[in-house]
């Protein structure tokens, strides 16, 4: 590659990971006069990098998003890293598994032996997502009322409802994605109240063009507040909070531990400690292990259990 050609790399790759640069600094970083660097950002203006000039005393650069995506830069891990996100994508529960493939496709036929050989070693298969795709247009339009602080207007089918309901007026605040389905965490102006809606039931109406001033989200973010709705709990935290000790070693139990810790006792047996909506939650969450317990607490627990056991016993006994 010749020294202007492997310069102007050198420049995009500065100009990339910074959000604005003095023009004396980059020339001293490449080691040229300030005048050549002005000839390196004309270039790259040429292939379509949106390159704007600062003003000021000394003068500067910024990389600027324009109408088409320009050549990218990528270091040998950014690559590795989206070569993987790619991979995932059927898992995402969008609609745009096409596209990826052909993106991936598209960045192996360029990608140099070393970083193939990296990415054919973390090759891996993502399972779909349950239920049908989210449509990206709906996504993206969620995602853009979200972004610009504007109200939307959407048909919500709702499972709690069989009739027809008026549309929902929300201020949308934050879209999060959660075990392969998206949600929209946001304040119904109707209702009066923080609401979380499944994208995938939502057909959003005309845009309002109204614009709203962000509301302080209880617990600090969309994704905090999805996850205490998760848990039906205003603070977050379990409802019924348990612990036992399992007769199996911690590295059989974490795996299937979804939500709780795990603490190995180093004698095959471990002291688990897990949450749930309800007392018999956690009883049959341990139960689940098929292993002998012990050691159960609070007293609420132990008292569920020997519930659970008594209904399972009498099913035994009337079938």
């Amino acid at each position: 590659m010749s020294e202007p050609s492997s310069r102007m790399l050198t420049l995009l790759s500065l100009l990339q990971v910074r959000r604005e640069w003095p023009g004396t600094e980059l020339a001293g970083r490449l080691g040229v006069s300030p005048r050549t660097i002005r000839r390196d950002v004309d270039r790259l203006r040429v292939l379509g990098y949106n390159v704007a000039a600062l003003r000021g005393s000394d003068g500067g650069y910024r990389l600027d998003g324009g109408e088409e995506v320009p050549p990218l830069l990528l270091d040998d891990d950014q690559v590795v890293a989206l070569t993987l996100a790619l991979q995932v994508v059927p898992a995402l529960g969008v609609d745009i598994a096409d596209a990826a493939e052909r993106a991936l496709a598209t960045l192996r036929t360029v990608m140099p032996t070393r970083v193939r050989n990296r990415v054919d070693a973390l090759a891996l298969t993502a399972l779909p997502a349950t239920g049908d795709p989210i449509d990206p247009a709906v996504l993206r339009t969620v995602g853009e009322a979200a972004r610009n602080n504007e109200v939307i207007r959407f048909d919500y089918a709702s499972t709690e409802h069989d009739s027809v309901i008026p549309p929902r007026r929300v201020e949308p605040h934050g879209v999060v994605g959660a075990g392969g389905r998206w949600y929209v965490v946001g304040w119904d102006l109707d209702r009066d109240d923080w609401r979380v809606f499944r994208v995938d039931r939502m057909t959003p109406k005309m845009r309002t063009g109204v614009r709203f001033t962000p509301r302080p989200i209880p617990g600090g973010s969309s994704a905090e507040l999805l996850r205490r709705r998760f848990r039906g709990t205003v603070s977050g935290d379990w409802a019924c909070e348990g612990e036992a000790t399992v007769h199996l070693p911690a590295a059989e139990v974490a795996p299937f531990l979804a939500d709780g810790t795990v603490e190995d006792r180093g004698d095959g047996r471990c002291r688990v400690r897990t949450g749930a909506w309800s007392w018999t939650g956690i009883a049959a969450s341990l139960a689940r292990f098929d292993a002998e317990l012990e050691d159960l607490r609070p007293p609420e627990l132990v008292d569920a259990v020997l519930r659970v056991s008594e209904r399972l016993r009498r099913a035994v006994a009337s079938g």
